[in-house]
């Protein structure tokens, strides 16, 4: 199939063949990891802008790389730095990315719904980096490349998604994606960390990590989003991780091929112990690596790309 889409909004849009499409295009992609000169002239004269209101290591440096190695122009703006410190509005401040000659933004926002918006305001391609706790559909591109990639195969496999659910933009985009590509859910955690009505999303809950964790062949733990809580949600973190954490006691307890992901950032001691995060089966900072080739191919796609030289 074609890519048609001017714009990578979110998993909950996206159907099968169009994310088989986004994997398949970035492994030609992940291939320039091994060349001396990582750099294609693919995209030369295109400009994109990160605009992040909200702070990132992996992600906002993973486009980066993504739009340099294909000779893309790339713009960071800081917002504490830029008009917005000033009172700009989030669609000002789009329509002038567009007027500065702009081919993509690349939109990190604290607000659900702030990329649609985008797409709404302007006719350049937008990509939505994470939009609150709705979606982060590059996270969970990257998961899915991976979890492939070390699987072999995506359908039929058992994922469990650990953590904090309601406040994790990377588990909904996982979520739309690893059923649609034929994977079963269970999204395990407290159930004050549980939205309500999560089920009608075709996953199964659960609030016993132990009891499920020898039937998964796949472990998505997740951090504690503290900049998002409020108080009282669990007792405290101790508590938490004694129910909830990954650490040695609970992985002997998986599968010997049990593949453990996180999106990272990682708070060790809490969600998943030190230990258990160096394991030969955690593919953490492979997935960083995984990260620019996926961004890589949707970049390539928006601009309506063919192959990949």
């Amino acid at each position: 199939m074609s890519w048609t889409r001017k714009h990578l909004l979110g998993l909950q849009d996206l159907s099968r063949d169009e994310i088989q499409l986004i994997l398949d295009t970035a492994e030609p992609c992940k291939e320039i990891f091994t060349r001396p000169i990582k750099k294609l002239p693919t995209l030369r004269g295109r400009v994109m802008v990160n605009l992040f209101y909200e702070p990132s290591t992996r992600t906002r440096t993973s486009f980066e790389l993504a739009g340099k190695w294909m000779s893309v122009d790339v713009v960071n703006i800081s917002t504490n730095l830029s008009s917005v410190a000033k009172g700009e509005s989030l669609k000002d401040t789009a329509k002038t990315i567009e007027a500065l000659g702009a081919d993509f933004v690349v939109i990190r926002h604290y607000a659900a719904g702030s990329a649609r918006l985008l797409a709404e305001t302007v006719q350049i391609s937008v990509i939505n980096a994470g939009d609150g706790a709705h979606e982060h559909p590059t996270q969970a591109l990257l998961d899915l490349f991976t979890i492939k990639d070390k699987k072999g195969s995506i359908e039929g496999l058992h994922v469990a998604i650990v953590g904090d659910i309601l406040h994790s933009r990377v588990a909904r985009s996982n979520i739309w994606g690893l059923t649609k590509m034929g994977a079963k859910v269970t999204v395990i955690g407290p159930p004050t960390l549980i939205p309500q009505g999560i089920e009608e999303m075709g996953v199964e809950v659960s609030h016993d990590f132990d009891e499920v964790i020898p039937r998964v062949d796949v472990i998505n733990m997740l951090r504690i989003q503290k900049e998002r809580q409020v108080a009282g949600l669990f007792p405290s973190l101790r508590e938490y991780s004694a129910l909830y954490g990954l650490n040695r006691r609970r992985l002997d307890r998986a599968k010997d091929d049990v593949l453990i992901i996180h999106p990272g950032p990682t708070n060790l001691g809490v969600e998943i112990t030190s230990d258990v995060a160096e394991d030969p089966r955690a593919s953490i900072n492979e997935q960083v690596t995984n990260g620019v080739a996926v961004r890589m191919a949707v970049l390539y796609l928006l601009s309506g790309g063919k192959d990949i030289p």
